[in-house]
């Protein structure tokens, strides 16, 4: 990503460049989101845009910002919460309310923002969560939209790859599939054939990734100890992830996992 990891506007951008970016180490930069936006709760529909924007900011993952006149400011109230961003300047907030239901606080925006950001006036952003649904054109989505300048890629290995606990090896393989995606490190990714499954059970643990998909969790049994969520494996992947379909990726503090014999930093 742009703003996290090594990206050009994070906190530690990369050094091995032949230009220079002035200005703050926190960095800001609006970019036109491409396609139609919705939003909806309680049945209603709170936001439908064609002019979003993604603001980026270093350390921080790309936010969302809607023109006003996309919002159906009628389910908005004004709140007395504020808060004061040294970049951005200070943020009002606003509530949303349907018949009886109420998500606090969901709405802010900074009607006078700083002068270095000042292309914010007239837009609002949403905490995510605050909304019951969200949708990108007609496909919902899930955990935050899709981020243009992010992407996975998955590629076959002959890596020797092998995870451990103490000496018990959980799972080899010579064929795992390896996931790199922007910002993050490589995950690697091992056939079920490969994997010590009868030590294995599944765990309630849920999560969403905008570009992989939903994830189910494995806990590792080792005697009468249960250690949980070792692992996952994305069992309806979507398009990008879809080479991984079949397989699970191990990452735990107690596990060891080494790549052609040297451990995985």
């Amino acid at each position: 990503m742009l703003t996290i990891g090594g990206g050009p506007l994070s906190m530690h951008p990369p050094q091995r460049v032949n230009y220079t970016i002035d200005g703050p180490a926190h960095k800001l930069m609006m970019i036109d989101f491409p396609r139609r936006v919705r939003a909806t709760f309680a049945g209603q529909t709170v936001l439908d845009t064609r002019a979003g924007t993604l603001l980026y900011e270093s350390a921080l993952l790309p936010q969302l910002y809607v023109p006003e006149t996309d919002i159906n400011t009628a389910l908005l109230t004004p709140t007395d919460h504020s808060t004061h961003c040294p970049f951005k300047g200070d943020a009002s907030y606003w509530s949303v309310s349907v018949d009886d239901r109420t998500a606090e606080n969901a709405v802010w925006a900074y009607p006078t923002p700083n002068e270095a950001a000042t292309w914010l006036t007239g837009y609002r952003a949403f905490y995510w969560k605050a909304m019951d649904s969200w949708h990108d054109e007609d496909e919902e989505v899930f955990g935050h939209l899709r981020d243009p300048f992010t992407r996975v890629e998955v590629v076959p290995s002959s890596r020797s790859v092998r995870v451990l606990i103490d000496d018990a090896v959980i799972a080899e393989t010579h064929n795992p599939k390896i996931l790199s995606e922007t910002g993050l490190p490589n995950r690697y990714y091992l056939p079920w054939e490969d994997i010590r499954s009868d030590m294995l059970e599944h765990s309630e643990t849920r999560t969403y990734c905008p570009y992989k998909g939903r994830s189910t969790y494995w806990s590792l049994r080792l005697g009468d100890e249960l250690i949980p969520d070792v692992a996952w494996c994305y069992e309806n992947p979507l398009n990008d992830a879809i080479p991984v379909l079949g397989h699970a990726c191990f990452l735990h503090d107690r596990l060891r996992v080494e790549v052609d014999g040297q451990p995985l930093a």
